[in-house]
């Protein structure tokens, strides 16, 4: 205890010294963790710290170190040795329609990785993975850890959310910095994201880290310097980490919103999938594959991804860890055969409103952001966390980039039921679109980069 007192004692110090600019000792830093764990200094030091690292940053070893600290904060997970090389994750910055889990996660149980994916749910304008499996009937994303080692053993993969007892100190430093202004601090994320990632006992982690309008981040750059230090500070904790750099303007695939995008990653799973899911899937899964060694390279190892969605495989590992995660084997198989009728077993929103084009060109754009936060509005999303969704409140793109349209031609459908859509609602979807001769169509690569390890 008089440790503890000591340490309590000395933290404005502490405070002080980040707020000036100076760098914070290893030890400095474990005591900051090791306080909000125990509860040992005030919420108030706790933010002030906070600002402190936002207003300051912090260099690669305090990085590091913060890191080190949270994953420590709790339990750390331990696989059998057979499994040594295999167990693999990614992790997205967030985006809109980013259903990318759903179909990487049991690709890559296809290939014979496993893959402990822990996931969040969503907030502000960015779905979370967890509330889209949720809209699945029976889906359980809370497993044991002997039960998450069972469904691993068995199917290779699983989807769930963080237990209480993995990365403590996190949960405390994140409900924090939304209250304190603090969420964009590179040495914030990068602990928060890389502690959770760390606890997992990864052999490889691929980060899909997004920029444009729809994102966190805006411009490449900025978005390049987190990838940067994740990149950095995985690779010191002993994990193989890479990252992908995504374009995020218009939404990824065609569907917005947890039902929708469960249907679309059925979709993709049974190999009707929209190119840039596609796109993305193969990249961030084969630089995984070829990270821990089942890949000669990047290229072959988005191949065998590709193979998988094509011929089945991963279909089958979806199918089986739905049913490893609770949803009766009839109604995964339903959902996992050829041309099933989705709504006979998921939630259809009680209206759906198309609108049209007013006007004729070629589709230059479509703001995924104003589509999100319309969305979000209507129920889709939540503003703080514990919030309840509507898994059935969605917008399905009728036209994709690069598209002749006549005016008068639906180009998004959407999905609602109470509060209704509104006249103004439907203006700003309206002024999503952007229409204009097909001489001014930009088209760029979903992938801008690639980092390495």
């Amino acid at each position: 205890m008089a440790q503890h007192e000591q340490s309590a004692a000395s933290f404005p110090e502490h405070i002080r010294k980040k707020r000036n600019g100076e760098q914070l000792s290893a030890g400095e830093i474990r005591d900051f963790v090791q306080g909000v764990k125990d509860k040992t200094i005030q919420e108030s030091q706790i933010g002030a710290m906070l600002m402190a690292i936002w207003l300051q940053g912090m260099v690669a070893e305090e990085t590091l170190a913060l890191t080190k600290e949270m994953m420590m904060s709790g339990e750390v997970m331990s696989w059998p040795a057979e499994w040594e090389g295999l167990v693999v994750d990614k992790h997205s910055t967030g985006g809109v329609g980013d259903k990318i889990s759903l179909v990487l996660a049991p690709a890559l149980a296809a290939c014979g990785c496993k893959v402990p994916m822990i996931s969040g749910r969503g907030l502000a304008h960015t779905g979370g993975t967890l509330d889209k499996l949720e809209s699945i009937p029976g889906f359980n994303v809370y497993q044991s850890v002997q039960q998450l080692h069972g469904i691993l053993e068995e199917v290779g993969c699983c989807i769930v959310g963080q237990t209480d007892n993995l990365v403590p100190a996190d949960k405390v430093m994140y409900a924090l910095r939304d209250v304190t202004s603090t969420v964009d601090s590179l040495p914030l994320i990068t602990g928060s994201i890389i502690s959770k990632k760390g606890a997992e006992s990864l052999n490889a982690l691929v980060l899909d880290v997004k920029f444009g309008n729809a994102a966190l981040y805006k411009d490449l750059g900025s978005a390049k310097s987190l990838a940067q230090s994740m990149v950095t500070v995985g690779n010191s904790l002993g994990i193989r980490t890479g990252a992908v750099l995504s374009r995020m303007n218009c939404p990824i695939g065609r569907c917005v919103g947890n039902t929708l995008e469960v249907m679309e990653s059925l979709e993709c799973l049974k190999g009707r999938g929209p190119d840039d899911i596609l796109e993305l899937v193969t990249s961030l899964g084969g630089l995984l594959l070829w990270m821990v060694g089942r890949a000669g390279s990047l290229e072959e190892g988005k191949k065998v991804i590709s193979t998988t969605l094509q011929n089945g495989a991963a279909l089958e590992k979806f199918q089986n860890m739905m049913i490893g995660q609770g949803v009766t084997s009839q109604i995964a198989a339903s959902l996992c055969s050829t041309n099933t009728d989705y709504y006979s077993i998921l939630r259809r929103a009680h209206y759906q409103t198309e609108l049209e084009t007013q006007g004729h060109g070629t589709v230059l754009d479509i703001d995924g952001m104003v589509i999100a936060q319309v969305l979000h509005r209507l129920g889709a999303g939540r503003s703080k966390a514990g919030d309840p969704v509507n898994h059935s409140v969605g917008a399905e793109l009728l036209v994709s980039l690069g598209q002749k349209v006549e005016k008068g031609q639906p180009w998004l459908r959407v999905h609602y039921e109470t509060p209704a859509l509104s006249a103004e609602q439907r203006l700003s979807l309206q002024g999503a679109l952007t229409l204009g001769p097909a001489d001014q169509l930009l088209t760029q690569p979903l992938v801008a980069e690639i980092i390495l390890p």
